[in-house]
């Protein structure tokens, strides 16, 4: 007699991929879990984002480089599912891994760069290359993180957005790769 297979929904869940007008996300890019991307936000071929703990939302004019992993990890501890907040105009550089669940807006995480789930990250911090955030606090705005010992400053100024890259990227990216169909706009 063969052993049952089991049917839980946690084990066979279809990815919910939801993209919006405006927004390239190549084909090749990994997705997986209930997900929604904002509009001009760039998803390169080989990122990974994926949703196993819970919603990932990802909002507009966001750059997610190659070889980016951004995860919402399930928690043993959560008895629900926990949404994963991204907010405008942030970079995820090339290789970089970021599992905080709250992101707000114009950050950069840099190069090899890790943010971990229990890290709050504000708007206009940078993480500088092969630095990891991966302590239980809330960081505040402006905060830059760099170097080997991963020193801490406070900048004048919040990056500027990538505006100039997405529009480039947007253009040329639909020439080489394939994309991802956006959701429809609904008429009123």
């Amino acid at each position: 007699m063969a052993a049952q297979k089991s049917h839980s929904p946690m084990r066979k869940r279809h990815s919910q991929v939801k993209v919006m007008p405006g927004a390239v996300v190549c084909t090749e890019a990994e997705l997986k879990g209930d997900i929604t991307i904002g509009s001009r936000t760039v998803v390169h071929p080989k990122a990974r984002i994926i949703a196993e703990g819970g919603p990932i939302v990802i909002g507009e004019s966001n750059l997610i480089e190659e070889q980016v992993l951004i995860i919402n990890r399930a928690d043993k501890t959560a008895p629900e599912p926990v949404t994963m907040e991204i907010g405008v105009n942030n970079v995820f550089e090339v290789g970089c891994h970021c599992e905080s669940l709250r992101i707000g807006d114009n950050n950069v995480v840099e190069a090899k760069a890790r943010v971990g789930r229990q890290t709050e990250l504000s708007s206009g911090c940078v993480i500088g290359s092969f630095c990891e955030v991966n302590s239980k606090e809330v960081i505040p705005d402006n905060t830059v993180v760099y170097g080997k010992k991963c020193v801490r400053r406070v900048q004048g100024e919040r990056p500027q957005p990538q505006t100039l890259q997405l529009d480039f990227l947007m253009k040329i990216l639909p020439n080489y790769h394939h994309l991802r169909k956006a959701m429809k706009p609904q008429s009123k």
